[in-house]
């Protein structure tokens, strides 16, 4: 315990440590009289010594099993057990085989006791009767002896803390400096890995010059660290159209305190990159500013991924669009055309006027076919799929190419002998192969070749499924190609590079949304004078989920023919009502008697009050809750004999009428006879 003094009196008292403590000796003294005892107790007293007292052999043995001594006296004479007995016990025990002992007697002064007390393991002797200053000078010098080899166990004890404590620590800090290095490295890898590059730059000054702290620069732009160092490299590969905006916005970096720019910026192969360069301002000591930082990152990737989501936005906008439209601007043409097919029954004998009506039909028809690629592309046309098996189809396909795109390009048609099937509508299918060639062949004015070729593949395994097998489409021209302004914009809805007048812009989309809503993809790759090559990827037909198909109705004798409609009653239900009007006027014009509703509800109405209705004529899309389609399912549960004819000018996505006759608008007056036959004949039949 150390005591304060002085100014530390005040303070709290500290507790020494362990080695600062004074060494206590402890004694034991064994003498079967207690007299003996009590006369060595007297003599040996000392605050610093602790004494032991035992008067038999047995509590003495006891003893030392249990406490640590640093002096043992033994008396020789003792009964049941004598001295040199106790100290043979002693000495055999590990514990207290080094306990000096030291032999009290009366007797035994000659020269074999004596020996046999050393035999024993006696260190000394003290004879009674016993002197006290030579019991007190003998006990010291073993007591000191103690001592002192006390204090050196307990200092090697305390070195071996203290070396084992430094080795600890050292063992720490080699732990920390290697976890220090390790996250040194991932961070290097890192930073080696990622586009990003860190410099510093002088503040203002004509030119920048920039000081890169890691190699990266020199992975992501092609040249050197040193190389940025010099004068104006980083303006001179600057884009032209960026250079103003970035050069004011880095001007005012010193007031803003920091300032992101994006630009684009050519790097030592020629390849433009996108580039986001964010700068911040370090303030020197008087609180100006001092030097620039700044961090450096390629970007190009996700500029690109952008572009491209904003061009996907972009055409499913004009798809949607499309699909709006499409209903109405094919009621209107069918206005037109059923009301030049009425005509034309007043206008026989007037050839030049019956000729005008036909110019002005065919010339609907052709605005129907525009409306018809934009659905394609929308993906809202309906298609018609059916298994093609490329080696009957191709060699059709190639002759009819050849009729069409002429003797100046050559036709080159490669494909595997086992191709698998594909399920496509045929028609639509031949018309984007037709589109891709006219295309192709646009792109060759002074003539080269065209290659089509066919191959199957295994499709890539997505989300854990099975991969599939899948067949691409690859035409290929020698044509004058597209430079990546056109390109981009290649697939969008009446873009065309061609002269106005010579070609409407929707050719590819219309192939673009065929292969969409076929299940497949399509790419497009070209450069100004390497010709372009399109990949149209399709899947191949599961033969194990293909439902068979219906066999096709035998076209009818009487197909020119009007039908006879007298004592027919047609319910008519449409939601236009120029549309309905002019579908009346062609019905009535064959005989039928025409009621009509203007939605599904008022039709049901009217379907329960009159009960000799022989046809129901809908549109599919009506304003309202209930849509032809709906409206038809209702009539089979309540009236299963009732024929329905479904008419659209367009089906939505989640639409399906399969289970009805359906007629697409805009249609003619024979192509409605024709239907209206086969409805009213089949519920004859049945």
């Amino acid at each position: 315990m150390l005591v304060p003094t002085g100014d530390e009196a005040g303070a709290c008292p500290a507790t020494a440590s362990p080695d600062a403590l004074p060494i206590r000796a402890k004694i034991l003294i064994v003498d079967d009289d207690r007299r003996n005892l009590l006369a060595a107790s007297e003599i040996l007293a000392d605050p610093a010594v602790d004494l032991v007292l035992a008067d038999s052999p047995e509590e003495a043995l006891r003893r030392t099993l249990r406490e640590e001594f640093a002096l043992i006296l033994l008396d020789v004479q003792m009964p049941r057990m004598d001295g040199y007995e106790v100290a043979a016990l002693i000495r055999s025990r590990p514990r207290t085989s080094r306990v000096p002992i030291l032999f009290l007697t009366a007797h035994n002064k000659d020269d074999m006791h004596i020996f046999r007390g050393y035999s024993a393991g006696a260190v000394d002797y003290v004879f009674k009767p016993i002197q006290p200053l030579v019991l007190k000078s003998k006990v010291d010098v073993f007591v000191d002896l103690f001592r002192k080899t006390e204090e050196i166990t307990r200092k090697a004890a305390a070195e071996k803390q203290l070396l084992l404590e430094n080795l600890r620590v050292r063992g720490e800090k080699l732990e920390a400096e290697q976890a220090l290095r390790r996250r040194e490295e991932h961070q290097a890898a890192v930073l080696r890995g990622l586009p990003i590059a860190l410099y510093t730059s002088p503040v203002g000054g004509e030119d920048r010059r920039l000081h890169f702290t890691n190699d990266s620069i020199e992975r992501i732009t092609g040249f050197s660290r040193s190389t940025f160092a010099t004068s104006g490299l980083w303006e001179s590969r600057l884009d032209p159209e960026d250079s103003e905006r970035v050069l004011r916005e880095l001007s005012s970096v010193a007031e803003a305190g920091a300032v992101a720019l994006e630009y684009r910026w050519r790097n030592a192969d020629g390849a433009e990159r996108h580039i986001l360069d964010q700068v911040v301002v370090k303030s020197g000591e008087d609180g100006a500013p001092a030097e620039l930082f700044g961090m450096w990152f390629d970007v190009t990737e996700r500029k690109e991924l952008e572009l491209s989501l904003q061009h996907a936005s972009k055409l499913e906008a004009v798809g949607r669009l499309t699909g709006g439209i499409a209903h109405d601007f094919n009621n209107m043409l069918s206005i037109v055309i059923g009301n030049l097919d009425l005509a034309k029954n007043s206008l026989k004998g007037n050839e030049t006027a019956l000729r005008r009506v036909e110019n002005a039909i065919e010339g609907a028809h052709r605005c129907a076919e525009l409306t018809g690629r934009l659905l394609a592309f929308s993906r809202r046309s309906p298609l018609q799929p059916r298994a093609l098996d490329f080696a009957v189809f191709m060699p059709g396909l190639v002759k009819l190419l050849a009729r069409t795109l002429g003797e100046r390009i050559a036709i080159s048609a490669e494909f595997e002998g086992e191709l698998p099937e594909i399920c496509v509508d045929h028609a639509q299918f031949e018309a984007a192969l037709i589109n891709l060639a006219v295309n192709a062949r646009d792109a060759m004015p002074e003539g080269g070749t065209l290659c089509i070729r066919v191959q199957g593949r295994d499709a890539p395994a997505r989300d854990g499924a099975e991969g599939t097998r899948c067949v691409d489409v690859i035409v290929t021209d020698t044509g004058t190609g597209m430079p990546p302004a056109v390109l981009a914009r290649v697939f969008e809805p009446f873009f065309t590079t061609k002269e106005a007048g010579k070609g409407t812009g929707l050719g590819l989309s219309m192939v673009y949304g065929f292969v969409q809503q076929s299940g497949g993809t399509i790419t497009v790759d070209s450069n100004p004078g390497q010709g372009t090559r399109f990949v149209v990827t399709l899947p191949a037909l599961d033969r194990t989920s293909v439902v068979p198909e219906a066999a096709e109705r035998p076209a009818s004798a009487e197909a020119a023919d009007a039908v006879n409609g007298a004592g027919k009653v047609v319910l008519v239900v449409e939601d236009d009502a120029d549309v309905r009007s002019t579908i009346t006027a062609t019905l009535e014009a064959l005989a039928f008697t025409v009621l009509s509703a203007q939605d599904g509800h008022e039709a049901l109405r009217i379907l329960e009050r009159e009960r000799n209705i022989a046809l129901v004529f809908s549109d599919v899309n009506m304003p309202g809750t209930m849509t032809g389609i709906d409206l038809g399912r209702v009539i089979r549960r309540q009236w299963p004999q009732m024929p329905i004819l479904l008419t659209s000018g367009y089906l939505q996505e989640n639409q399906d009428a399969s289970e009805f006759d359906l007629l697409f608008k805009p249609y003619r007056t024979d192509e409605l006879i024709d239907v209206l036959r086969t409805s009213l004949d089949s519920v004859r039949a049945a």
